[in-house]
């Protein structure tokens, strides 16, 4: 049966509440924040834990991860280890995510001994882990998303491609993330073997996007949200390129009714920390939510040096249940670029070449080994004109991941203008980092 919601008018919620009263069993807030998983995300977590006073134990489950290889305390264990997620919860106030895949019996199990503060909570989290939880849910709650079907058997396959005019985006309900577990398929054939693997599967309409927004904010356990300004994004093989902060073109109005929107998302879910939306533009204006993330995005990390409060700082405060910061942008205009592994292992001498181009540049690496593709790093820039922006960041990203010897080579105009790197309809997977 096709799952198509109703189009409500946006509710209207400010972009930050009144602040709620502290608890009275920490009238200042957490102390210590303990972070399950050691990729990027939580590497980021650090600096901003370091300065406002968080001791953030790391669980990894290799000494190499990116967070791990910087953090000051690393616990060794897997995500899905009840005793070793169990562990690190009984020293610490709260414990948040580096990613969605911690099992949510786990979860809950903390939660009901009292043994920490789960933020975001399982019961929220469930919806940024399966992607069918997250769609049931949204339509019931009125909010806008793709035509959608829920896939149990070929017949259900068929009967989709027949509704949709014979193409459809198939997803994998958990797991997915930077084009991962997505395919469009114009024959049920094509889905059988992931449909026998996971049992169920989403589909969706192939949605004729104009272009991918991403709309963040901050929810603290009382109830006191921000929202950071909307922005574009754009992709390249299904991993997250550029973004773009605010969207350009975005009328005020718009700006407002789609943060509005993810407020209204984090308040639904009951979402503590950051949560990024990740959305659909229509040639009509309209927005479709694609995805959710229940932490630090990649369509966020411009606000680190774009914003009086950076991503990864705001998810510490609201998890820690500490005052949010302002989201108010430093400069007119803030561009991220990705660093998607190249041809240079070594990426000292192109980060170097880069910083002496461009004094106002910032880098940022994981510190991780570099493979074709694979997230490394991403550099920012503020200032006035996108164009201008993004065409200094793409110049810095040739000369890190290929090395300085690729200052020769002329900027491609498809990035120096922030015309799509891709144009792969409704195929981007926002729900994950690559690792």
């Amino acid at each position: 049966m096709s799952m198509t919601p109703p189009r409500p008018e946006p509710s209207v919620h400010p972009t930050a509440a009144a602040a709620p009263a502290a608890t009275p069993e920490s009238p200042v807030g957490a102390r210590s924040v303990g972070l399950i998983g050691a990729g990027q995300l939580a590497r980021m977590m650090i600096g901003p834990a370091i300065e406002l006073g968080l001791a953030t134990p790391v669980l990894a489950t290799d000494p190499a991860e990116s967070a791990a290889a910087v953090a000051a305390d690393v616990r060794i264990g897997r995500h899905d280890d009840a005793r070793a997620v169990s562990d690190l919860a009984s020293e610490v106030d709260v414990i948040t995510f580096d990613h969605e895949h911690v099992p949510t019996q786990i979860l809950e199990d903390i939660e009901r001994a009292g043994t920490a503060a789960v933020r975001p909570g399982p019961a929220a989290l469930l919806h940024a882990q399966d992607k069918l939880v997250m769609r049931e849910r949204l339509t019931a709650l009125g909010h806008p998303c793709p035509r959608w079907w829920r896939i149990s058997s070929a017949a259900d396959l068929e009967n989709a491609l027949t509704e949709s005019d014979g193409r459809i985006v198939i997803k994998t309900p958990r797991g997915g993330y930077d084009a991962h577990g997505v395919q469009i398929i114009e024959h049920a054939d094509q889905a059988q073997e992931w449909l026998a693997e996971h049992g169920e599967l989403l589909a969706e309409e192939l949605v004729p996007f104009t272009r991918e927004l991403s709309a963040q904010v901050a929810r603290r356990p009382g109830g006191e949200a921000v929202a950071y300004p909307v922005v574009q994004s754009v992709q390249k093989d299904g991993v997250c390129y550029e973004v773009v902060a605010p969207a350009p073109g975005l009328a005020a109005e718009d700006q407002q009714r789609i943060q509005d929107l993810a407020l209204a998302i984090a308040e639904d879910l009951d979402v503590t920390g950051m949560l990024a939306v990740e959305l659909f533009e229509t040639p009509g204006g309209e927005v479709l939510v694609n995805e959710l993330a229940m932490r630090p995005h990649n369509t966020g990390h411009w606000s680190m040096d774009g914003a009086v409060t950076g991503q990864f700082e705001q998810h510490l405060r609201a998890v820690a249940d500490l005052p949010l910061g302002a989201t108010t942008p430093l400069a007119p205009v803030s561009v991220m670029v990705n660093l998607l592994g190249g041809t240079a292992e070594d990426l000292a001498p192109g980060a170097h070449a880069a910083l002496a181009a461009d004094p106002e540049l910032k880098i940022h690496l994981y510190g991780k080994s570099v493979r074709p593709g694979r997230k490394i790093g991403h550099v920012t820039l503020v200032g006035a004109d996108a164009d201008e922006l993004l065409a200094r960041a793409h110049h810095a990203e040739r000369l890190i991941i290929d090395g300085p010897a690729a200052a020769a080579a002329p900027v491609p105009a498809a990035t120096a203008t922030g015309a799509p790197a891709t144009a792969a309809p409704a195929t981007s997977e926002t729900s994950g980092e690559t690792r």
